[in-house]
């Protein structure tokens, strides 16, 4: 099976994209919310083999600003 959270992610920023450039804040937050699912998704797929080195949870806090 195709990792869904890429699709996710990318789905999520398509969606927040048009949402945006045609003022649709419904769709826009659609996906958001989406990529977000992506990236919770993905961080659970990374973390299938860390359970005890807590990668999982670390790839889900927030990163200051670069």
């Amino acid at each position: 099976m195709a990792k869904k959270s890429g699709m996710e992610k990318a789905m999520g920023k398509i969606k927040e994209t048009v949402g945006k450039a045609t003022g649709n804040k419904r769709m826009e937050a659609e996906g958001k919310t989406e990529e977000m699912k992506g990236k919770a998704r993905e961080a659970m797929e990374k973390g299938k083999g860390h359970r005890r080195s807590g990668k999982a949870v670390d790839d889900m806090k927030p990163r200051p600003p670069a």
